[in-house]
């Protein structure tokens, strides 16, 4: 899907994501082993994961609050936001214009959380999961997240259980 940055922006704001700017280029992540994603990482390099009182069945009545309450748990606990509570997005299946031919990826946006922000109920289709709709009708997120500094990512992903839960990927400890 080919679509202009306003465009993004417009559809960013329900979940109350305020887009800042694109991203150019590769973005620094932390440190996997070669082909590996957030979801095939171990603890060995720096995985930690929802608590099981946060993973979400994607038809239970408390999936908006559940996967709402971990990934924000997550992200202020691991060190997402910074001090104007921005970090990067990545958004996949879409591209910025160019070659109709060229194969969209993942880009990357500079976004800041506002006070009222919903990223389940809000239902934003740039939010949504492909994997999912395999099973269900009902919107179930998964989205990829960053750092601005690069020291860690976080995943919130659907698993062929029919669950949804968080994954962030921190190498190295917050600082104190």
């Amino acid at each position: 899907m080919i679509l202009a940055e306003a465009e993004i922006r417009e559809l960013l704001a329900p979940a109350g994501l305020c887009l800042v700017e694109s991203i150019e280029g590769e973005v620094d992540l932390p440190q996997l082993p070669p082909y590996h994603s957030p979801a095939s990482a171990g603890p060995e390099h720096g995985r930690f994961d929802s608590r099981k009182d946060e993973i979400a069945d994607v038809q239970a009545p408390d999936m908006a609050d559940k996967i709402n309450a971990s990934w924000y748990r997550m992200a202020t606990e691991f060190g997402l936001f910074d001090g104007n509570r921005e970090f990067l997005l990545g958004v996949s299946g879409v591209r910025l214009g160019g070659d109709p031919d060229d194969e969209p990826s993942t880009l990357w946006f500079r976004v800041r959380l506002l006070a009222d922000w919903d990223l389940v109920r809000s239902e934003v289709d740039l939010l949504r999961s492909g994997f999912a709709t395999l099973f269900t009708d009902r919107f179930v997120p998964e989205f990829t997240m960053a750092s601005l500094d690069g020291c860690m990512m976080l995943n919130t992903t659907v698993w062929g259980s029919g669950t949804v839960s968080t994954i962030v990927i921190r190498p190295e400890p917050l600082p104190l």
